[in-house]
Order: structure tokens, then sequence, then C-alpha cells
């Protein structure tokens, strides 16, 4: 009979788990810029951890396609590609506008008391100009819609594509104008959800997230080399 150690085990897997998570915050973020090498020696010595976990989460953000892994070359960070943006907000879009619906039917007075003290959070964060914050408070806005709809695990795919959106909004959150557009949309959708009115939901989301288009616009203008395709 075989016996698995599962602390050594779970210890591993903690470890790849906080370098993945770390690296793709740094991907998203931009700290690690579209086209940028890495080396697999370098991030373990920096992390202070083995070679192996750092080989495990490499291997997830290709899975993401947010590192282009090539055997004998060097890791880079994948450069933002149009063609993935449009077919990853092409699925965002469906699976958002049917999940707005739902909460506008089903939500519940205490589920939308906390998208309203998300909203509230948003406010002080555009104040702030802090664009970290708004970001993190986007990613759990979405979150709660879902699962005030009952729809917990259309959270997952939404948050699998937004893996490579975030990096564009993460260049339209750079200005305050930016950051007051973002707020508008997530607060004109509350709205709607509190009136339960499903077709002006539906219309603000898909134009929340059509609002996209004009951030790449002007990321491609200002930041061409982060881009491929």
């Amino acid at each position: 009979m075989i016996t698995l150690e599962p602390s050594q085990d779970a210890k591993r897997l903690t470890t790849t788990e906080e370098v993945f998570r770390q690296l793709k915050s740094d991907i998203i973020s931009l700290k690690l810029a579209p086209g940028a090498k890495l080396s697999e020696a370098e991030i373990a010595k920096a992390c202070n951890v083995s070679r192996q976990p750092v080989r495990e989460a490499f291997m997830r953000l290709g899975e993401l396609n947010l590192l282009e892994i090539r055997p004998q070359r060097a890791t880079r960070v994948r450069k933002i590609s149009h063609e993935e943006l449009r077919n990853t907000r092409f699925i965002r879009a469906a699976v958002e506008v049917e999940v707005v619906r739902m909460a506008c039917q089903v939500a519940q007075q205490d589920q939308l008391d906390l998208i309203a003290e998300n909203l509230s959070l948003q406010r002080q964060a555009v104040d702030a100009s802090d664009a970290a914050m708004l970001k993190s408070l986007d990613y759990h806005f979405h979150n709660l819609i879902c699962l005030a709809a009952n729809c917990a695990h259309a959270f997952k795919v939404i948050a699998q594509n937004k893996a490579h959106t975030d990096r564009a909004c993460t260049l339209e959150l750079s200005d305050a104008e930016g950051m007051q557009e973002v707020l508008e949309g997530h607060t004109g959708i509350y709205d709607a959800l509190c009136e339960r009115d499903e077709e002006t939901a539906v219309a603000r989301t898909r134009f929340h997230l059509r609002h996209l288009d004009a951030t790449l616009k002007n990321a491609c203008k200002n930041s061409p080399d982060f881009f491929e395709d």
C-alpha cells in the first residue's frame, strides 16, 4: 500500500499557488510588461523556493495564455492579443448578460446591500485615485452579482476570461477619467438591478463591456509594443 505524505505535498502545492498568484498579479498589473523575459531560476531565487513550483506556475500561466513557453528559448510574458480579447469579451458578455437577468429576478436585499457597499468603496478608490483598489473592487463587484443571481459557478468563467481583459483594463484605470467611467458603469448596472429592470440591466452591462473598445484603441495608440496581431 502506497502512503502519501500530505504535509510535504500540501506545502509544495501551496508554494506553487503562491508563486502562480503573484506572477499572475504582476502580469495583469503590468509590473511584468508584455514581452518581458522571465527566468525560472531568478524567480525561484527571488521567492526563496525551488525551481519546481516556479516551473509548475509557469505551466499554469501558459495554459491561460499569459506566458509564452518555448523549449530551449526564453519564457516571455505574452503580448496582449486582439483576437483573444475579442473572443473573451464575447464569452464574458454572453455569460454576464444572463447573470444580470437572473439577478434582477432573484437577488435578495441583503445581496444588493453588499453590492452597494462595494460601490461605496469604489467611490472612495476613485476619489483617492487608487487604481489598484478599484481593480480589486471591480473583480468583487462582478462576483457579487453572480452570487446575487445564485450563479456562483458563472464567475469562474468570467474570472478566467478577465485574465486577458484585465491587462487592458489596467491601462484604462491609469487615469481619473477611466476610473470614473468604470464607477459610473457599475453604478448604472446596480441601479437597474435594484429596479428589477432586466432590459436596462442587460443594456448597461453590454455597454459597460463594450467600453473596452475605446480602452483598446487608446492603449494600442499609447503602448503599441504591448499588443500583437
